[in-house]
């Protein structure tokens, strides 16, 4: 079971890899509530269950609204015959195909670069997003999160990116500069949402973690050279700040990896590799003292910051003196630092 504090809802995951919680089932039960409207920004779907969750809404008069990277709709080839199925992501095309079959409003993205977003926007009032692309391999055997939060102003924050997101006003195509969402408390949780590349969630994940006094944790499935939170990290790490981190193994092996430096500086890493049926480590995922969680679709790379479509999500606040609102905070916190916990003793193999 997630772990749940009054209005927020935390999933690691999936199951099938050892993870607490059925991320599929999460997806699908939570685009199940639906009643009038559904806004949905994702990188990939080419899970048929969840696409069939997706239909059904429809089916029952909900307004759906879908956007997906192109990528996945294409070839890299010419095929001999264009006519017959087949071919590198045909599945996602087979469901592309069927969402219009049942007149959902569905655009591919509009960003050379990457369209890296796992939200939902529910009803106008409540939220699913975290790391979780809607692929059979992303609920199934890649550790992901997914955080649910109903609130209405937080789901009004992924509204309006959303609205932006329809119209191509994103990434290199944006015309302006967005200020940054306002915060909001939810169930004694402060909610701090930013998007990329607006408003550099780099730099707000370096801002939080030298906040930190007792130690970082963290998981994630690309941590490259070119982000500042590396260099943060190994000053911290110089500091004395207990800093511990979990990579994916192939990733982390990379020459661009943030890797060797970060580790010669102090920190304590784990590589993550594949095999039996887990594939990869694909959570962007930090505790911060037990009490913050750092979440969402950013990996810890340069062109995150600068060219992709992302966003984080931070829950909880290190200044926080209200001791009810420490306590919900650090239910959540605890939930993830258990799962890196689990993500390290289960798979991890030290750098």
């Amino acid at each position: 079971m997630p772990e749940r504090v009054g209005n927020i809802e935390l999933y690691m995951g999936p199951q099938q890899v050892g993870g607490p919680d059925d991320l599929r089932q999460a997806v699908v039960d939570f685009i199940d509530g639906a009643r009038r409207r559904l806004d949905i920004a994702v990188q990939e779907l080419d899970s048929r269950e969840i696409a069939e969750a997706i239909i059904r809404a429809r089916q029952r008069r909900v307004i759906v609204r879908l956007v997906l990277e192109g990528h996945y709709l294409t070839v890299k080839r010419v095929v001999a015959d264009p006519w017959a199925a087949g071919g590198q992501n045909e599945s996602n095309r087979q469901i592309h195909d069927a969402i219009l079959r049942s007149a959902i409003n569905v655009h591919s993205d509009y960003n050379p670069a990457i369209f890296h977003q796992k939200f939902i926007v529910r009803d106008g009032n409540t939220l699913l997003t975290g790391s979780t692309n809607f692929t059979d391999t992303g609920v199934s055997t890649n550790l992901n999160h997914l955080i649910v939060i109903r609130d209405r102003k937080v789901a009004n924050t992924y509204t309006k990116e959303f609205r932006e997101i329809m119209r191509g006003h994103f990434g290199p195509l944006n015309e302006g500069h967005d200020a940054a969402p306002r915060d909001v408390v939810v169930s004694d949780v402060p909610v701090r949402v930013l998007f990329a590349p607006d408003h550099n969630p780099e730099m707000e994940i370096m801002k939080q973690m030298l906040k930190a006094s007792q130690r970082i944790d963290f998981a994630v499935f690309t941590f490259a050279k070119s982000s500042g939170i590396d260099d943060t990290m190994m000053a911290l790490t110089r500091a004395g700040l207990p800093i511990r981190g979990a990579l994916d193994g192939r990733q982390a092996n990379q020459r661009w990896a943030a890797t060797r430096p970060v580790r010669n500086a102090g920190a304590t890493l784990y590589r993550v590799p594949g095999r039996g049926p887990l594939r990869k480590l694909h959570h962007k995922l930090m505790v911060l003292d037990e009490q913050v969680v750092i979440a969402g679709s950013f990996n810890y790379t340069g062109p995150a910051t600068r060219l992709n479509d992302e966003n984080i999500i931070i829950l909880g606040d290190l200044e926080s003196t209200r001791q009810r609102s420490i306590r919900a905070q650090r239910r959540l916190a605890r939930y993830a630092l258990a799962e890196i916990d689990r993500i390290i003793q289960a798979h991890g193999q030290a750098i």
